[in-house]
């Protein structure tokens, strides 16, 4: 039965250790199972770019017809820690590990759910277009493998799919912020905190203060800001010079998250020149936000594959990103689809059997449903 098989080959993929920058026996394997069915498939050149001992797994099958449309379907290869050493286990339906590492089917069901979604289509002789697959490194550290592909690998196609959402099959993503990061060095004067200390400025005091200033948590329905760490200091006596901020800023909206950072910002400035001291402060767009037409085909298409195998379509927006943000910025319409797991980066972490036999159906029915569309 093909549930048995997507089982099977989903256990042999939570098996094959893939640390974030260590995916080179995954993009192995997963290059041996796209090249079985077909696919010209290959690594790119970027693995001395994000410092994984791989590059992207780009595949590409094409399609009977001339100027068939190309489906573009996304996973991510890498798993956050503790992924080595999964042992998986099958109990009440639903597959877990034994509890000492991550299962891993972030985001390894949305790759078993691509080859056998895949693989059911070309052994029914169903129509199709052109297919592209791309599993990506370093998601999980930053987007990294997805940053740095080559712009036209997802220019050119009529439809993206990222698989790396939770929530039930049928869950899709439609939106997601653009988000900012920023470390921010307080610089301030040393001195003796028992003897001295009118001589020090405190570099603490100032980020202390710049922290109180700054707005945080969730600002709106679309916006969240927050100050993820603080480093610095030596010592109990000593009046401390320098310290290290990190923080972020997200929305749906690009022009809120401008305004969210600029006063993240001056409330740092402000800070460190009341307290008599300066502050570095360096900002990164981590991605940009992406939204899809809730009119638009690409919707459409995949609503109606939905409810071609029984799920609802549930639309929604996310408020973290996904190589799904760095597809719709090279001008991929794109949409990111829950794949069924639960309890994501946790040795709880698990997914149910039914929900991954929906995925990989629902992947085989997207591909039919456009196949048909095309013709």
């Amino acid at each position: 039965m093909s549930t048995e098989r997507l089982l099977a080959a989903f256990l042999d993929l939570v098996r094959i250790d893939s640390p974030s920058g260590r995916e080179a026996a995954l993009a192995r394997h997963c290059i041996g199972e796209l090249t079985a069915l077909g696919f010209t498939a290959r690594t790119d050149a970027t693995a001395a770019l994000t410092g994984s001992d791989t590059g992207n797994v780009i595949a590409d099958l094409p399609g009977a017809a001339p100027g068939a449309p190309t489906i573009l379907l996304s996973a991510h290869l890498d798993c956050v820690q503790p992924c080595e050493g999964v042992v998986p286990e099958v109990r009440d339906g639903s597959v877990f590990s034994r509890g000492e590492t991550v299962l891993g089917a972030d985001d390894k069901a949305g790759i078993a759910a691509i080859v056998e979604g895949v693989r059911r289509v070309i052994e029914d002789g169903a129509p199709r277009g052109n297919l592209r697959v791309v599993l990506t490194v370093g998601e999980e550290v930053g987007l990294k493998g997805a940053k740095v592909l080559d712009p036209a690998v997802a220019g050119d196609v009529d439809l993206c799919l990222v698989l790396d959402a939770d929530g039930d099959p049928g869950g899709i993503v439609v939106g997601a912020p653009t988000h900012d990061t920023f470390v921010a060095t307080f610089h301030g004067l040393a001195a003796h905190a028992g003897v001295a200390p009118e001589q020090g400025r405190s570099a603490l005091v100032m980020a202390a203060r710049a922290i109180a200033a700054m707005p945080s948590g969730r600002l709106d329905d679309r916006t969240t800001a927050n100050v993820g760490s603080i480093e610095g200091g030596s010592a109990t006596n000593v009046v401390p010079a320098r310290v290290t901020l990190t923080g972020e800023c997200r929305s749906l909206d690009p022009a809120r998250v401008d305004e969210v950072s600029s006063a993240m910002e001056q409330a740092m400035r402000e800070a460190a020149r009341a307290g008599g001291g300066t502050v570095d402060v360096r900002w990164t767009r981590e991605y940009h936000a992406f939204s899809t037409d809730p009119e638009g085909p690409e919707l459409a298409l995949v609503s109606a594959a939905c409810a071609d195998v029984g799920l609802e379509p549930r639309l929604r927006t996310s408020g973290g990103g996904s190589d799904g943000n760095v597809f719709a910025a090279a001008g991929a319409p794109t949409l990111v689809l829950s794949c069924g797991m639960r309890a994501l980066h946790s040795t709880d972490e698990h997914i149910s059997v039914v929900d991954l036999e929906s995925l990989a159906a629902l992947v085989r029915a997207v591909i039919v449903r456009a196949g048909v569309r095309d013709r």
